[in-house]
């Protein structure tokens, strides 16, 4: 019983989460999610109680997406900026495929409307990134006149601005070739000794994160 209701709910969040990104969350009604997904009102509001509570789902949902995916790149035996521009190209194409992921981006841009507290945003990537840069400091991959914390803020600002654009332009359709561009302009200056064509040639190569780290191990 307990399975069903987990996939029951599972499927409620997803049905909500197409219609959140697509209409907003002020453009979706409880009715909207119960017509999507062929359930009715009760089931609806006997999972998540009411929209805010959906709403606050969905976004946790969100950032659950993220601890899994960033240990495997902090896992692996590549140097350190293949594992930060490796781990980049994953969200983008997260948040361009995952609907649950989309969903809690737009959510997020729409907080003001939502009446329940949410859990905070980009904090946790100012500090991924900036572990990330951290290592490649102490292995040498760093130009020495970046400072990690303040070069992981211009990291991560540039990487979500790049993702408004291209969300505002096509749907995302075209983040990754986007994301290529930004990585050549950025690595210019990350690197020490800057080959921002080779080191994401080898990001392409092993891609997804398994082979990434299958490939880091034998090279």
């Amino acid at each position: 019983m307990q399975a069903r209701a987990r996939t029951t709910r599972r499927y409620l969040l997803e049905a909500a989460a197409r219609l959140f990104h697509e209409r907003g969350y002020v453009g979706t009604s409880i009715s909207d999610i119960s017509a999507e997904s062929g359930r009715t009102s009760g089931a609806i509001y006997f999972h998540f109680v009411n929209k805010e509570r959906l709403a606050l789902a969905i976004l946790e949902e969100h950032h659950a997406t993220w601890p899994g995916l960033i240990g495997t790149y902090m896992n692996s035996d590549c140097p350190a900026l293949e594992k930060l521009v490796g781990l980049s190209f994953e969200v983008a194409r997260a948040f361009r495929d995952d609907p649950v992921v989309r969903a809690g981006a737009r959510l997020w841009a729409e907080r003001a409307a939502i009446d329940a507290p949410l859990p905070a945003s980009f904090v946790g990537w100012f500090e991924t990134v900036t572990e990330l840069l951290e290592q490649a400091a102490e292995s040498g991959e760093l130009n020495p006149a970046m400072n990690p914390a303040v070069a992981a803020r211009g990291v991560v600002s540039a990487f979500f601005g790049l993702h408004t654009i291209s969300d505002a332009l096509d749907g995302r359709e075209h983040i990754e070739s986007g994301l290529h561009d930004l990585w050549l302009l950025l690595l210019h200056g990350l690197q020490a000794d800057p080959d921002p064509a080779a080191l994401l040639e080898r990001v392409r190569r092993s891609s997804p994160p398994e082979p990434l780290a299958r490939v880091c191990a034998d090279a």
